[in-house]
């Protein structure tokens, strides 16, 4: 068995184009284009080619697209000062903080400050408190990536066994909620789990979301299970020019022999973390703009 790799690439530029839609009906009923905005702090670059990425992205479906450049010495308490203005501006339909920041930022501060009407990133605790009940809200753009993925797959979810690798508020924790509300059975995986191999090989639907390069081998995975990579590491590979690569969580090539279906890194999930990232953006303007909530 050869598994079917997903393209994500394909599956995202689907999803930007409805966004698009969505973007021009807004922006033609209610006289302003969807706004997503972006707080930088540093000069990380990978989070300046990420956050370009997502300016880019923006603008070519609709959305107008502003990015905030703060220095790594900024306090806690300008970066909210900040957030405060965006949260009152009426011309901001979604915005977010780019992860990480610096130490000596409070994260959860400026999560927690964030207006839960315009937290495209879904990680306000009314957001997350809202998910765990089932409700509708701003989601997290991977986890909601992911289900929108196997969806868009015809996976079937409902009643199969998903172990995710990772617990973090971003993906792991987000992913198991959604699983339980499309009638999934999920476990959660972490450094403290004592037989990771023996939890992994009963997932119908595997997801490595950890960050360690090629942890997942293909003994650890149950033949014809869904195996989806979130991971994205920097690996030195003298067999570029650029002297480095990406690396999934999932060693590609032994666990495509294996699987049903298998996501590559990069080109997997990663696109689709931007594409649900606009319709987030979208889902928010049109309920700010309706009236719908309040910012």
């Amino acid at each position: 068995m050869t598994a079917k790799i997903i393209d994500g690439k394909v599956m995202a530029k689907q999803i930007r184009e409805e966004a698009k839609a969505e973007a021009a009906e807004l922006t033609s009923k209610y006289g302003m284009p969807p706004g997503l905005e972006v707080i930088l702090i540093g000069d990380d670059p990978a989070s300046a080619i990420y956050v370009r990425n997502k300016g880019r992205a923006s603008e070519k479906v609709g959305i107008r697209s502003q990015t905030h450049p703060l220095p790594a010495t900024v306090t806690t308490e300008e970066v909210l000062d900040l957030i405060d203005k965006l949260n009152a501006d009426e011309t901001v339909h979604g915005f977010l903080v780019q992860l990480p920041v610096p130490d000596q930022v409070d994260e959860k501060a400026l999560q927690h400050r964030i207006s839960p009407a315009k937290d495209v990133d879904g990680l306000h605790p009314f957001n997350v408190g809202l998910l765990s009940q089932g409700e509708d809200s701003l989601i997290s753009a991977t986890p909601s990536g992911i289900i929108e993925m196997l969806k868009r797959e015809d996976i079937p979810i409902k009643g199969q066994n998903v172990t995710i690798v990772g617990r973090s508020n971003i993906v792991g924790k987000p992913l198991y909620m959604l699983c339980i509300r499309e009638h999934a059975t999920p476990t959660i995986c972490h450094t403290r789990t004592r037989d990771l191999s023996a939890e992994t090989r009963r997932a119908d639907i595997l997801v490595a979301a950890v960050g360690v390069p090629q942890l997942i081998k293909a003994d650890m995975v149950k033949p014809g299970a869904v195996v989806v990579d979130v991971g994205t590491s920097r690996v030195d590979d003298p067999t570029v020019e650029r002297g480095w690569s990406w690396s999934g969580d999932v060693a590609f090539d032994e666990v495509k022999e294996v699987a049903s279906f298998i996501t590559p890194v990069p080109g997997g999930v990663g696109p689709l973390t931007i594409a649900m990232l606009l319709k987030n953006c979208v889902k928010a303007a049109r309920r700010l703009m309706s009236g719908e909530v309040q910012a």
